[in-house]
């Protein structure tokens, strides 16, 4: 069978539906990640899991965990989609910019959580979130 090429590069709508599916596909595991964390702490390893908002403490319910997880999926995602637009070196920017985000994000657990299994618990739930970084790292266009 011979195939016949144009030289036309393939134009965006083609491409765009599979990255915007692997993108959402990342963001989904890194929030299922999270969920599946808290769920074996919480539920199954019986771990207290609340922070602490100034002098009162607050439980962390699944609910938080999926909303947090998902936002700061989207807006990983957002700034990837803008970084793409507006520069030849959105993944090196994007990258570095995400790994500050979780390095700085990681500080929150160690000050917030109640006990020693939540804190360890809350910084598990960031690293699973964090597997957003690798799945939108890999859909970014290389330049």
């Amino acid at each position: 069978m011979n195939t016949v090429t144009t030289g036309q590069p393939r134009t965006a709508s083609v491409v765009r539906p599979a990255r915007r599916g692997a993108r959402a596909l990342a963001v989904l595991v890194a929030t299922a990640a999270a969920l599946a964390v808290w769920v074996v702490a919480v539920p199954l390893a019986g771990v207290d899991l609340a922070v602490r908002s100034g002098a009162t403490e607050q439980p962390v319910g699944p609910g938080a965990v999926a909303v947090a997880a998902l936002l700061a999926g989207l807006a990983a995602w957002a700034l990837l989609a803008v970084l793409e637009r507006f520069s030849r070196r959105a993944r090196s920017i994007w990258t570095g910019v995400a790994l500050a985000v979780l390095l700085a994000s990681m500080l929150a657990p160690l000050g917030g959580g109640v006990g020693a299994a939540a804190k360890l618990t809350l910084a598990l739930m960031h690293l699973a979130a964090a597997l957003v970084i690798p799945g939108l790292r890999r859909t970014a266009a290389a330049r």
